[in-house]
């Protein structure tokens, strides 16, 4: 009953607390559809960190990567015993 209910809960919450994140809009101006720099982007890549941030997204999916594969193997010999 309770995971129900937990269920339930984050169903009906999560949508409405998406719409409450976008009360504060700002106006665009002139000047922002002239800006064709990234100020972040080139700051970590003046600095050398771009690679650091790099490495961490390719890290991160190769770990998923390697998890979704090791997770159907596992799954394919467990068919392969539940059809013997």
């Amino acid at each position: 009953m309770k995971k129900i209910l937990f269920i339930l809960f984050f169903y009906l919450f999560l949508p409405v607390s998406a719409l409450w994140a976008q009360n504060g809009k700002t106006a665009i101006t002139e000047k922002d559809y002239q800006n064709k720099e990234v100020e972040m982007a080139d700051q970590f890549r003046a600095d050398g960190k771009i690679y650091v941030v790099l490495a961490v997204i390719l890290t991160v999916l190769g770990g998923m990567f390697a998890y979704l594969f090791l997770m159907d193997k596992k799954i394919k010999t467990l068919e392969k015993m539940l059809d013997k």
